[in-house]
């Protein structure tokens, strides 16, 4: 699939014009890279038009999403839609088993219930219990660069997830906490998690620890069963099922948008939680179940040497929040040259479309240029030397110095 992608690539800007970068505009765009950093920029045809330290293996930051979904669409596909399995076995215990959907959220969630409630096999009849099963991963998922603490972007992976394992709450004036998004209840059980995050409002992730993201993600689901009229007696509980018992028999299969939407959404908003999801299903694809971290950075890796060609990369994660994550701005651009087909799922600027990324002294911007004829640019730039750059004011410079 991807060398279908480089031919589109070479045939769609064969007859393109090249560029010219003058000598003024290389000079003011050099000012800016220093030992530490890195840039390199081509014209529609693929021509090098300039670069510098193109093959110093540098520290990505979010500009790696683009690695991970090239990954994602070669493992799983663009057309590829996460699932989720409910069960009804013989004690009428509700099963939902996750295979990873990282965009379950409460519409999501409530639309399920309501399908589920118009089956004969639930109406007038009561429930037992509704028991969670999460083993399509392995248990604790750690992702290096992601800390214990209450950002949205330190959200904890798993086979099944809600809201993007986060919730948002607002403390009202007479003291009581209350969701902050109408279609979301707050349920009892987050209220010591938000209570000891010392914050008044604010999205805050759910703990990995006793698994209590995926207990989460049950209370929800038996949340919208009972707002159906579904009775449920029992508690929700953790268990691994078995695939073959045969007391258990698929009720519904909840599915989500394709993977090629995800990936907009992915890029659209920078979501952490949303990449290492990808990843760690195509760990899944490539080497089976359960999702680890090593299946699935070995998975994108593998995938971005064998299939892109790219020489030295090092990925340990697919977010970009770990700073030990390594490429060069040649292999950037390689990659770039195989996520043209899909441009329009970055973010469009005023200077074309492209991913941003930032760590803590890490600035990084890779993607393309758009000039006055409406031809896509290729560009990464790649600042590590800890200095206060101004990358905006790089890619406006880029920008200019291509339509003289």
């Amino acid at each position: 699939m991807i060398s279908a992608m480089l031919i589109f690539a070479a045939s769609a800007f064969a007859d393109a014009p090249v560029h010219r970068i003058s000598s003024a505009d290389r000079q003011l765009i050099m000012r800016h890279i220093d030992k530490q950093d890195a840039v390199v920029i081509a014209d529609p045809a693929g021509h090098i038009l300039m670069d510098r330290h193109v093959d110093k293996l540098l520290i990505p930051a979010s500009t790696i999403k683009i690695i991970t979904a090239l990954a994602a669409f070669h493992y799983l596909g663009p057309d590829y839609r996460f699932y989720t399995d409910i069960y009804l076995d013989s004690r009428r215990n509700l099963i939902i088993k996750g295979h990873g959907d990282p965009t379950l959220t409460s519409e999501s969630i409530q639309a399920m219930a309501g399908n589920l409630a118009d089956l004969p096999q639930m109406k007038n009849h009561a429930l037992n219990k509704i028991i969670v099963d999460g083993s399509d991963f392995a248990d604790m998922i750690v992702i290096p660069g992601i800390t214990d603490s209450f950002e949205p972007y330190d959200a904890p992976n798993g086979a099944l997830c809600a809201n993007f394992n986060t919730v948002n709450f607002i403390k009202t004036a007479s003291g009581r906490y209350q969701s902050a998004e109408p279609q979301t209840p707050l349920l009892p059980a987050v209220l010591s998690r938000i209570e000891s995050s010392g914050l008044n409002q604010g999205r805050i992730v759910l703990s990995a620890e006793n698994n209590a993201h995926l207990k989460y993600a049950g209370q929800l689901i038996r949340y919208f069963l009972r707002q159906q009229g579904v009775v449920i007696s029992g508690p929700v509980e953790l268990a691994r099922q078995d695939r073959n018992n045969a007391e258990q028999r698929l009720l519904w299969r909840h599915s989500s948008a394709p993977v090629c939407d995800i990936v907009s959404q992915l890029m659209r908003y920078s979501n952490n939680f949303i990449a290492n999801q990808l990843l760690l299903c195509c760990g899944i694809a490539a080497y089976g179940a359960p999702a680890t971290l090593e299946k699935g950075a070995r998975a994108a890796q593998t995938f971005a040497i064998a299939n892109l060609g790219i020489q030295e990369i090092t990925i340990v994660e697919g977010s970009g929040i770990s700073r030990h994550n390594r490429i060069s701005a040649a292999g950037m651009l390689t990659a770039l040259k195989a996520f043209l087909p899909h441009y329009k799922l970055l973010r469009h600027y005023s200077h074309g479309y492209y991913k941003t990324g930032t760590l803590t002294g890490i600035t990084s911007r890779a993607g393309y240029i758009t000039d006055r004829s409406g031809n896509l640019n290729p560009f990464v730039l790649m600042f590590n030397s800890n200095g206060h750059h101004d990358a905006r004011a790089v890619v406006r410079r880029i920008a200019s110095a291509i339509d003289r």
